[in-house]
């Protein structure tokens, strides 16, 4: 699929990029190898293959929930910068 500058010139606009006429040269010649490699994959036979969204078949890759004890209160405030005894003291946001 041949890329005309004009082409590459209103895209530019769209998006508000300013660029020179060698920058668009080069990204037009940019976009034709993209392009031509997207063509190469569409010759693919792909008939019998399945789409996917992972290269892995997952059904759920969620744990079951289950009941832990968690920490004591002492033991997780231990390391804490700031704290009352009671839960983590942290910097008021408004």
């Amino acid at each position: 699929m041949k890329i005309t500058p004009a082409e590459i010139s209103h895209v530019a606009g769209l998006a508000r990029l300013s660029m020179t006429r060698e920058e668009g040269e080069a990204m037009a010649r940019h976009l034709e190898e993209i392009l031509s490699y997207v063509a190469k994959l569409n010759e693919l036979d792909t008939a019998g293959v399945a789409p996917t969204t992972h290269a892995i078949s997952i059904v759920n890759a969620f744990r079951e929930d289950e009941v832990r004890a968690s920490l004591p209160r002492e033991k997780t405030l231990a390391n804490a910068p700031r704290q009352n005894g009671e839960s983590f003291v942290v910097p008021r946001v408004i």
